[in-house]
């Protein structure tokens, strides 16, 4: 959420950098602008009151001592004006505060200076890319054939237990999957990471504190008995863990792994490219969340994006990295790089991880402070998350590109996880 005094100082900048995102902000900044004026006057208008009435009623008691009650009265009478009007005020500065917080949440973060102009995915730009793509036959099959010829993956099975987006893994896929999200883990603790098991629901306050509502109300699925959400991605209740908290500027940066599973409507996706593992309502993933303070947090960032690119590099799958376009971005990011493989069968590129700078959007919501250990003053913390990694398009890309006459090839890394060198 942005800052109000921000806003307020800076409304032009503002209403232009949230231009890259196509959201058209004049109105909204105005009615922001206009509601927090009009808060500030209520404010104004109460202290004074309340300053007159303390000075009233003190009043009233010297001049009951004085016998003067007639003058009493009168001040008893403008004693009551007074409180009446500090009771509208209260309601008026109430009514603004309200207003303000619920228009706040409906501005997405400004996009960092370095985010490219472009309205979608074909406006992202190329930063870097690696790794070989492989030449397979004619008849090289995609990975929902693969799985159903190995039996690694049942979809239909999925299908009958709960719907569509929801499969069964079995055997090698079963073991597969497990192998990949303990590498995963390994690899961040290694790198750094304290590993969090976090909840798979959260209270609609953590949803709010992240930025998944009210923006992504409808792509979460709500347990509306008990007012709890299945978690997207296990950024939500990692991050969330220091929701209200000041920490000491010594303790960041706060570098956190956790994985979960990751539950997520998709409303309205349908076609090809939701084929298989492609598009999932459930599925596993590996998640850093990062904390840091404001002047290092992009250092943070590249970090994050050389890890993650070192993972895909173990993976030896070929891969690129994507900086967002303005349009493309989510409603909280400030910056993100996506990752891609390719997959070898379907011939085109598979997003599996999003590493993203929030800034102090997310902070500002949550109330995640931090102490400065010179001045000891309270400033907010910045928020960074990525994928590393997100399993099902992995696995696609795997089982594509490592497809042989003999089987499958599992990456040399995987194979002390999986405890088998090949799919037969």
């Amino acid at each position: 959420m942005l800052a109000i005094k921000f806003i307020a100082e800076n409304r032009d900048e503002v209403i232009r950098r949230l231009a890259k995102k196509h959201f058209a902000a004049e109105e909204i900044v105005d009615k922001i602008i206009a509601l927090d004026a009009a808060r500030r006057a209520s404010q104004s208008t109460l202290d004074a009151n309340q300053t007159e009435l303390n000075r009233i009623s003190k009043e009233i008691g010297t001049l009951m001592k004085e016998g003067k009650k007639a003058e009493a009265d009168v001040a008893k009478t403008r004693v009551a004006g007074l409180k009446a009007a500090c009771k509208e005020c209260e309601a008026t500065k109430a009514q603004s505060e309200s207003d303000l917080h619920d228009l706040l949440l409906l501005i997405p973060n400004l996009p960092h200076e370095s985010v490219p102009e472009g309205r979608g995915a074909d406006d992202n730009v190329c930063e870097e890319t690696g790794g070989s793509i492989p030449e397979l036959p004619a008849d090289a099959l995609p990975h929902w054939d693969l799985a159903k010829k190995y039996g690694l993956i049942d979809f239909e099975a999925g299908v009958k237990i709960a719907g569509a987006g929801f499969p069964v893994y079995r055997d090698y896929g079963a073991r597969l999957q497990r192998a990949l999200i303990n590498f995963f883990l390994d690899s961040a603790r290694e790198a750094g990471y304290r590993e969090i098991e976090p909840p798979y629901v959260v209270n609609a306050d953590s949803g709010y504190g992240t930025g998944q509502l009210p923006d992504k109300e409808g792509q979460m699925y709500h347990a509306a008995a008990d007012n709890l959400y299945l978690i997207p991605t296990a950024e939500v209740p990692v991050t969330n863990l220091y929701r209200d908290v000041i920490l000491n500027e010594s303790d960041l940066p706060v570098k956190h792994t956790a994985y979960s599973a990751c539950f997520r409507r998709e409303a309205g996706s349908y076609g090809k490219d939701v084929r298989g593992l492609n598009r999932l309502h459930q599925f596993n993933k590996v998640e850093i969340v990062c904390i840091d303070k404001p002047e290092h947090s992009y250092l943070m960032l590249r970090e994050m994006v050389e890890y993650v690119r070192t993972l895909v590099g173990k993976l030896e799958l070929p891969w690129r990295i994507l900086r967002l376009c303005g349009g493309d971005m989510s409603f909280t990011s400030a910056i993100t790089f996506d990752f891609e493989v390719y997959s070898a069968a379907q011939k085109r590129w598979l997003e599996i991880s999003s590493v993203s700078n929030f800034e102090s959007y997310q902070a500002n919501r949550l109330k995640c402070r931090y102490r400065t250990a010179e001045d000891k003053k309270i400033r907010l913390c910045h928020t960074l998350n990525g994928s590393a990694l997100a399993l099902p398009r992995i696995v696609a890309a795997l089982l594509e590109n490592n497809q042989t006459p003999d089987g499958i090839c599992i990456p040399k890394a995987l194979h002390s996880y999986t405890g088998f060198e090949m799919i037969t």
